[in-house]
């Protein structure tokens, strides 16, 4: 008569003692797990990010998908991999290895692809900047993660910076500015070619298909994705834009130089996107009715309320909180310790408008007038 009776005992404490314990532990440990991810396409030059280290403790590498072998090759000799690690399939790839995420390093055109071929699979992606090269892509990248309930970030360095955050951190708990009135973003370098990009990167850089554009695209995404932030996501009214080709010789197909005019009922921004630069730059300037903010670089701001001495400050992610890295933000989201912010800056619907903002850039540019958005 005892034995039944343990029996139903030992049942009992196994259903609702153990096995909650069980599931809790097993919760605990993916909850700390790094995140497993595909990378798909190794020709972005930023791709070096990632393959520098793969085994990180936020992302841990386990396939990476390119179809050319004379880049997978050399991929593995520059950076120590193992060739089991790569596929020239990336249906395969997913299926086999099944991700949690993909981030994305090939062209700009092929994101959508990237999307299409990750989004019934379930599996979340991160792409390097711009979300598409154009809204048409956007749209339908858009409609994939919806349909499928995966998460579609974007990356850009600029999110990284400390001097971006306490930017936003002053505009939105102190009226250090005042009415934002002018929003000025200085990006690019001295040119793909001249800074010796690989290769295979230039190949896509410089193609007006692949990329979309030349440094319009390449370093107007910049501002495009930051005014959006500040704006909280309001739409501009019109856009003005030039481009020019001071260096046709180099970049025969497209652009080399942007001016981006944005305007918004009663604030401005202006991007001016180069690859005509003395230097490499990524600054950010924020002028309202009673001060200013200035991003020099990551980390070194200068600020000024009105006819005061201009002071100068080194924030790092020391004095402010920010993800350092894509990688960081990535596990956060996915872990769920964090939620995307409304319009942040890897968030699916400031990158849409970045885009659409983008297109207008484009057809201003060819139509040489103002358009509205």
């Amino acid at each position: 008569m005892l034995a039944p009776v343990k029996k139903l005992i030992f049942l009992f404490c196994f259903q609702c003692i153990i096995i909650p314990y069980i599931l809790a532990q097993k919760k605990i440990d993916i909850k700390n797990m790094p995140v497993r991810v595909v990378v798909a396409g190794i020709s972005h030059g930023h791709v070096a990010w990632i393959l520098n280290n793969i085994h990180r403790k936020d992302v841990n590498v386990i396939g990476i998908y390119e179809p050319d072998l004379q880049l997978i090759k050399q991929t593995i000799q520059q950076y120590h991999l193992d060739s089991s690690l790569f596929y020239t399939h990336l249906g395969l790839a997913l299926d086999k290895l099944k991700p949690e995420a993909v981030l994305a390093y090939g062209s700009i055109h092929d994101h959508l692809k990237v999307v299409q071929a990750c989004a019934p699979r379930g599996i979340h992606v991160m792409l390097e900047k711009p979300l598409a090269t154009n809204y048409k892509d956007a749209v339908a990248m858009q409609k994939l993660a919806q349909q499928f309930h995966i998460l579609l970030l974007t990356n850009y360095e600029t999110s990284w910076y400390p001097s971006t955050e306490k930017t936003f951190e002053l505009l939105k708990d102190s009226n250090y500015v005042g009415h934002i009135r002018k929003v000025v973003f200085h990006d690019g370098h001295q040119g793909p070619k001249e800074i010796g990009v690989p290769k295979a990167f230039f190949k896509w850089l410089t193609d007006p298909v692949e990329k979309g554009g030349g440094a319009i695209i390449d370093f107007g995404c910049y501002g495009a994705n930051l005014i959006t932030r500040i704006m909280h996501g309001a739409q501009p009214i019109s856009i003005q834009a030039v481009t020019r080709q001071f260096k046709p010789d180099i970049y025969p197909k497209v652009d080399d130089d942007a001016t981006i005019i944005i305007n918004y009922p009663t604030t401005q921004a202006i991007i001016m996107a180069s690859w005509n630069w003395p230097f490499s730059r990524k600054d950010m300037e924020v002028y309202g009715d009673t001060g200013y903010i200035i991003s020099v670089n990551a980390e070194k701001m200068r600020f000024r309320k009105n006819e005061q001495e201009e002071k100068e400050k080194i924030i790092t992610a020391n004095d402010i909180q920010v993800f350092t890295n894509p990688y960081a933000y990535l596990y956060a989201v996915l872990r769920k310790n964090i939620t995307i912010a409304p319009y942040g800056l890897y968030s699916l619907e400031n990158n849409l408008m970045v885009v659409k903002i983008l297109d207008k850039a484009r057809e201003s540019a060819k139509l040489g007038r103002t358009v509205l958005y």
